[in-house]
Parts: structure tokens; sequence; C-alpha cells
């Protein structure tokens, strides 16, 4: 039977030139496409007796004969190829297109297994796997494709549909503490002598200028930022003194809370920022002009960008970039008068999976800074004790801890007769209350309370 089968596969071969334009005219007898896996077969059965099976290409399939009505096709290479098979009448029984790629049926068993309460098809087109349907969240397309992978490797196509777009909203908490503790202590004098031969000045800003007739005066700046000053007049033979001590101690604790509230669909980015902008000068302008100057603004503030997406059992993925900034004018530049601001930031940037309604937290950020500094006469100053009038010391000490605290739910629109704005319990005022009574508004009264039951219906659902 095989040898009378081969041999009468050999003669169709010769004879294809003169069967093919009969097969092309005839489209009744196309067959519809077989899915052939590589290195496994596929039975195909006639109502009538077989005489000889042509295959376009014998890299793609080969055909084995079974009985008089039945054939293997043997899938050999990924690609597509044509089957024709003929009656002993050498009439064409059917023709058949084969599609040869990775076990199609294997992958829709694994996922009929592994996810039995998704609709996802598979099939094979041009030697690759074609997934097709829907799911209900990004996480079972993902596993879906991993599946497929492990068939076909690179060969999938995912045109998976996610079943309905999910919300999700993102509760951001920037608490910031900054706590400063400083000290000041200074003695400053002037002293002069009754004829003018002699004279000083100590302290900060001591200084001497260009008197009237040629003479010179001496002084220091004067005080400012201080919280108690001790003045005095004293003689000390014929030199009159003029003699002061400044004193400041400061402690100072400032707290910020900002709490942003972003909505974004699952796999698109958001950001929020409550701050402002700054101008920068940059030099060149349009048309190359090098001496023009043109303005480009930097943002500072408290920023957030986030990116969520839903995974399986309402596990969010969430790529989370915080930042506080403030200007700083200590860092600034100047260029050709020119002023332009420093900034300190803190930023953070982090990848994380939590579930709808938890949270975490990003702390540590913590800044400290120490600035001492000392002003003194030469060996004066060293003097135990009595060197304090010889010299200024100022001592500042600050800390600063930022907290962000983040949680993500998923959530779906309210219905609009569920939105409450305050201005919906305010009326017009009526002129003449305004003027007789002195009523500035109207309120408006509240509704029946609703049932219990009406009341625990959340803004918004998980």
């Amino acid at each position: 039977m095989r040898k009378h089968f081969m041999m009468a596969a050999l003669a169709a071969a010769t004879a294809l030139p003169l069967a093919a334009p009969a097969i092309a005219q005839d489209y009744g007898l196309h067959a519809g496409g077989l899915e052939v896996p590589i290195n496994k077969s596929q039975v195909v059965t006639s109502d009538r007796a077989i005489s000889r099976a042509m295959v376009g290409s014998a890299e793609i399939a080969d055909v084995l004969p079974i009985s008089d009505r039945s054939i293997y096709v043997l899938g050999k290479s990924s690609g597509t190829t044509s089957l024709t098979l003929y009656d002993r009448n050498n009439q064409v029984i059917a023709v058949m297109d084969v599609t040869v790629g990775p076990d199609v049926d294997g992958i829709r068993g694994e996922l009929a297994a592994l996810m039995p309460g998704e609709e996802v098809n598979a099939r094979l087109s041009a030697g690759s796997v074609i997934l097709s349907g829907y799911v209900s969240d990004a996480g079972a397309a993902s596993r879906a494709s991993r599946i497929a992978e492990a068939f076909a490797g690179d060969k999938v196509v995912n045109l998976l549909s996610v079943g309905g777009s999910q919300q999700v909203m993102l509760e951001v908490r920037f608490a910031e503490v900054n706590r400063n503790i400083g000290s000041q202590f200074g003695a400053r004098g002037v002293g002069i002598s009754d004829s003018g031969k002699f004279g000083f000045a100590i302290g900060p800003g001591a200084s001497a200028t260009d008197g009237p007739g040629g003479g010179t005066n001496l002084g220091v700046s004067a005080i400012d930022s201080a919280f108690g000053i001790i003045g005095t007049l004293f003689n000390i033979g014929d030199v009159n003194i003029e003699a002061y001590l400044d004193t400041l101690e400061g402690k100072g604790l400032a707290k910020t809370l900002a709490e942003p509230t972003l909505v974004a669909l699952s796999g698109e980015p958001a950001s929020f920022l409550a701050g402002g902008e700054f101008p920068i000068p940059v030099a060149g302008g349009a048309g190359g002009n090098a001496d023009a100057i043109t303005v480009a603004f930097k943002t500072f503030g408290v920023s957030l960008a986030f990116t969520p997406t839903v995974l399986g059992n309402n596990v969010i993925n969430l790529i989370v970039e915080p930042e506080v900034s403030s200007l700083d004018p200590s860092a600034s530049v100047t260029i050709n008068d020119i002023s332009v601001p420093g900034l300190q930031t803190r930023r953070a940037s982090t990848t994380l999976e939590l579930r709808d309604g938890e949270s975490f937290a990003i702390a540590g950020l913590l800044r400290e800074d120490m600035t001492t500094t000392v002003s003194q006469m030469p060996l004066l100053g060293s003097i135990p004790i009595l060197g304090s009038l010889f010299r200024s010391s100022e001592y500042q000490k600050g800390q600063t801890e930022l907290l962000i605290v983040v949680t993500p739910r998923l959530v779906k629109p309210i219905r609009p007769g569920r939105v409450n704005l305050p201005t919906d319990r305010v009326e017009d005022p009526d002129p003449l209350d305004v003027h007789l009574v002195g009523d500035d508004y109207q309120p408006v009264p509240l509704a029946p309370t609703a049932p219990a039951a009406a009341q625990e219906v959340p803004d918004y659902e998980y």
C-alpha cells in the first residue's frame, strides 16, 4: 500500500502543471485550513478513496498513507503550504491550507487548565501564535502570553483585550518637619580719648572711615536680628567708651503637609505639582544670535508622578516618583547682574506592589545642618571669661525630615446624583434681607436623611 501510494504521489508531482488550473478554478472544493504542530501529525479523512495526495512544499509538511480514505499529515517546519487530494479518476477531492507551527492545541489546553475563567483564543498564523479574546486584567494577559511563549518562544502575537478599563486612585500625604536652633552672642564697642589722639572699635562690622578735616571716624555696624541688646557708656581715664552686648537664642518648628489625590487608568502615567516656576535666563536666541537671552522656567514645590498597573487579585504595581524642592538663595548664581536661585531638592523613585487600600511610607529623608562662626580679636579673644568681651560667636543647627505615605485604591466613577458641592447649600441672598437683616447668604435646608442601607454605599467601589 505504501509503495503504491508513493508511486502515485510521484506521478502526481509530474502532472502538477496540468492539474493546477483545474484546482485553481474549482473553489467549491476548498476544505478549509489544517493546523499541524511541528513534529506532530494530524489525520485527514475523506468520504471517497484517495488515490494520491500532493503537498505544495515538502520542507514544511509531509504525508503518509493510513488507509485508502485517510492519511497522516506531518509537520516538519514552520510555514504555510497546501494539501490537495485526488481520487482514482484523477478528480480533485479537496484542497486544504496547511499551517505548520507551534503546538496550538497544547497552548489551548494549558490556558483552559491554568486560566479557566478567561476567554483566551489561540491560533496559528504564518508560523506564529496569535492570542485573542478578553481577559479580566492586565496580569491575566501577561500570564497568557507567558504560557504561549513556553510553546512558541518569541513567535507570540498578543492581541488580548482587557475587559473594561481599571482606574487607580493614589492618595499621597507629604509631611515635613523643620526644626531650627540657634544662638548668638557678640560684643562690640567704640572708644576715643578726650584729645582725639587715641581710639578703637571692636566687634562685627568694625570700620575706620575718613572724617571731615582729614580725621578718621571709628565705628561698628548697626545691630540687627538680635533679641536683647545691652549698652553702656563709661570712661577709663580720658578714654570715653561706648560698649554693647547683643544676645539671641532662637528655636523654630515648622510642619508642612500636602495631600494630593490622583486618578489614572491602569498603565497610564499621572503627575501632580503644587508649587511654582522660576525663570532661568538662557544665552542664545532664535536665529543663532549668541547675544540674545531667552527665558526657561524650572518648576519647584511638591510634585508626584506615578504609573499604576493593575495585576490579578486586586494587586497594583506602582512606579512612584515623589519630589519636594524649594528655592535656596544661598545656592544662587549671579551672571551679568542676573541672579538665578538654587534649589534644595529631595526626591525618591521606587517600584512596588500593593493590594487595594494598603499603604507604604517613604521615610529616612533626613537632612541636618550645623554652622558655628567665631570672630575675635587676636590674643584678647582667647583670654578666659574676659575674652568674651572681645569676640562674637554664632551657632546654628537645623534638622529637616520628610515622610511620604502612599495609598493606592481601585475606583470607579461615582454617579452624578451623588456629587455634592459646597455651593449646593447656598442660595443667592435676598437684597432686602441683606440691607435690613444683614444676612449675606441664604442656606438651603438639608435633604431628609437617607435610609441606612443607602448610606452604606461608598463613593468608590473596590
